[in-house]
């Protein structure tokens, strides 16, 4: 099946077949995960790589007794399903009694119908996808006479299938569409070389902008020659909104119920209480129909749903699975996530999205005056502790003077604390833009940062 176009209806019948050797007392859960994917790289006028490939894999969860067993199998013959089951069961035994242990169960709420598949992805030729890399490493080099290459010029899609069944009565299929594009443009002013990436995706070929993707990198890397440190002080810096959807990402990290039952996030108590400033609001909106990462079903089969997290600075909630909503005692909110078929449901949003203000980039910048617009975050995952909140990363940047982007920064680091960066926030754009993946950004004033340079 893996070599053949799957079909939802396929995929349900396959998770329905591995439930047939449910044993009676046992919660027994079939995941099953299809995708076919394409991915170009062009480099100086040449294809440099060109793989098209289908792969399928079939996860086997199995509770007894409030011990959970894992297994997979990547072919999907009676014979492997068997094995994978068997072999759940047997790490079932293995392992721990966690009273919490157990399946999703209906919560009465029905998927929405959402348009996540671009049908005419199907019919676009190899040859179209291979010449659209070729235009982003053709384009970039012509772009600006300060290009001297780029590390990859990239165009990539997927079709992808993803099935859920449990003997607890959950039953869902989803199918979704995405392509992107993206390239990591080289730049040089004879004394100094700085990189800049340009990116863009969508549900279909037809939604990528070539020119948008080049002439992003172009800016990008261009702004940063010359750049040097900056002197020490404590400022406003000025996300913008790709570095934005980063340091959303770590919170949403830190709203999520998984680190919450693991004692790791200091947000775990504090649901009603103000966390940020009052105009900041911030939701998983997982039926946002201009993100790539929208879905109707979370990794469990649930319907998802719309989830308030930050509502006028006031923490709503966290992010749970079924696991941690029956840990905490608190409410699911449909937000389980699968990083494959082989893993046990996580925890994360599926279209994070904060709420845009009135701002413009420019008049945001204006409103700041002085400052740093930070372009690009260096070891944000290593320079935040999760725990403590405590962050401490590199960036690189321009200057604002005035409102205005002035000169490049680059090898300093600004440090704070997470809690206190929520509450700091001055002023929040109105040019929400999506990424293909879970977060979303707009331009984020925070105010009263420490910035070490010289």
């Amino acid at each position: 099946m893996a070599d053949a176009a799957m079909t939802p209806a396929d995929a349900l019948g396959i998770v329905d077949r591995v439930l047939e050797r449910a044993l009676p007392g046992e919660q027994l859960e079939a995941v099953l995960g299809w995708a076919a994917t394409t991915d170009v790289r062009a480099h100086e006028g040449e294809l440099e790589h060109f793989v098209a490939a289908t792969e399928v894999g079939l996860g086997v969860r199995v509770i007894d007794d409030h011990r959970t067993g894992i297994s997979w199998a990547g072919v999907l013959d009676d014979d492997a399903i068997d094995t994978a089951v068997a072999e759940a069961r047997d790490n079932a035994r293995f392992s721990s009694s966690d009273p919490h242990a157990g399946l999703a169960e209906p919560d009465g709420v029905e998927p929405q119908r959402l348009d996540t598949v671009d049908g005419a992805l199907a019919d676009v030729p190899t040859e179209a996808k291979v010449d659209f890399a070729m235009q982003l490493d053709s384009r970039l080099r012509s772009a600006d006479s300060r290009m001297v290459g780029h590390e990859g010029a990239d165009y990539g899609d997927a079709r992808v299938i993803g099935a859920v069944a449990s003997t607890t009565g959950i039953r869902a299929v989803e199918q979704e569409t995405i392509a992107q594009a993206a390239i990591w443009a080289l730049a040089s002013d004879g004394n100094d070389v700085t990189t800049g990436f340009g990116l863009d995706s969508g549900r279909g070929f037809a939604d990528l902008d070539a020119d948008n993707v080049v002439a992003e990198a172009v800016g990008r890397a261009t702004a940063l020659l010359g750049a040097s440190k900056a002197d020490t002080s404590r400022l406003t810096v000025v996300f913008d909104p790709y570095v934005t959807s980063q340091f959303l990402g770590v919170v949403a990290e830190m709203l999520s119920g998984e680190e919450a039952v693991r004692g790791r996030t200091p947000f775990a108590d504090r649901v009603g209480d103000d966390i940020a400033a009052a105009m900041l609001s911030l939701y998983d909106d997982p039926h946002a129909g201009d993100a790539p990462t929208s879905g109707a079903v979370d990794g469990e089969g649930l319907a998802t749903r719309r989830v308030p997290l930050i509502e006028g600075g006031v923490l709503t909630g966290l992010l749970h699975n079924a696991y941690t909503a029956r840990s905490m005692s608190s409410t699911g909110t449909a937000s389980a996530t699968r990083g494959s078929h082989r893993s046990a449901p996580g925890v994360g949003p599926r279209v994070l999205t904060p709420e845009p203000g009135s701002l413009s980039p420019a008049a945001l910048r204006a409103s700041v005056g002085e400052g740093v617009l930070v372009q690009e975050l260096a070891g944000l995952h290593s320079g935040v502790n999760p725990t403590s909140g405590d962050l401490s990363v590199g960036i690189e940047g321009v200057r604002l003077r005035g409102g205005e982007p002035a000169e490049p920064v680059r090898e300093v680091t600004i440090a704070s604390t997470i809690q206190r960066m929520l509450t700091d926030v001055v002023a929040v754009g109105s040019d929400l833009r999506r990424f293909p993946w879970e977060s979303s950004g707009v331009s984020l004033a925070i105010a009263d940062v420490t910035l070490s340079g010289n």
